[in-house]
């Protein structure tokens, strides 16, 4: 394990799983890394994790090719999968389907911070991570790092603390949305979106995407 200390985070690097006897709490905040924005195409390298403490885990899964372990996580997929962990996601439509189709595990119960924002902030079409983080927070996340190598097999400290941003904040956003969606009377319809997520990650896998079945 790394450990590496930025912007008042503390960030661990794993290699391929999490350790053993890791608990990161009920509501785990969780994102990818990959070397592209197609599930079925592109190479998962990194998954970001933290219980919101401050504390980022990163686990760099290599390639077969570079001895990665491909499918095997273990630690890493027992979380994904467990009823009782709430998994927390900006956009997690990718991320559920990017996973699903590299590790094999259906990521639920899912909570996307990206769905309730568009549920409850219709005043405007800025729904992206960094633009939550600024507008509720008065966080400003630098996404300089987004189109990075993130398959080289040594990261720089820079998309470390990058990809650890990803995670370290969305509990706070979690909280604030909550609020929103009450507030607007569309928490059931975000749980309902929510519960749907993992079919609709099938969905993306089956090429389901384009065409949209839920299209005219």
């Amino acid at each position: 394990m790394t450990t590496l200390f930025a912007h008042g985070a503390t960030i661990h690097l794993h290699r391929n799983d999490l350790p053993d006897g890791l608990s990161l709490g009920p509501v785990v905040a969780v994102d990818t890394e990959t070397m592209g924005l197609d599930p079925r195409r592109d190479r998962l390298c990194l998954v970001q994790l933290s219980s919101g403490d401050g504390i980022a885990h990163l686990v760099q899964i290599a390639p077969p090719s570079l001895g990665g372990r491909g499918q095997d996580c273990p630690n890493l997929k027992a979380l994904l999968a467990d009823p009782a962990t709430l998994k927390l996601f900006h956009f997690a439509r990718f991320d559920i389907a990017v996973l699903r189709h590299v590790l094999g595990v259906e990521t639920r119960p899912v909570w996307c911070t990206k769905i309730a924002s568009k549920l409850t902030r219709t005043f405007t079409d800025r729904h992206g991570l960094k633009d939550l983080c600024r507008d509720l927070l008065g966080i400003e996340v630098s996404k300089q790092q987004q189109s990075s190598d993130w398959g080289a097999p040594d990261l720089s400290p820079d998309q470390l603390a990058y990809a650890a941003a990803d995670v370290l904040h969305l509990h706070a956003l979690k909280a604030r949305l909550e609020g929103l969606l009450a507030r607007e009377g569309r928490t059931a319809l975000a749980e309902a979106c929510f519960a749907f997520l993992p079919a609709r990650a099938a969905l993306d896998l089956l090429g389901f995407d384009d065409p949209d079945i839920f299209a005219h």
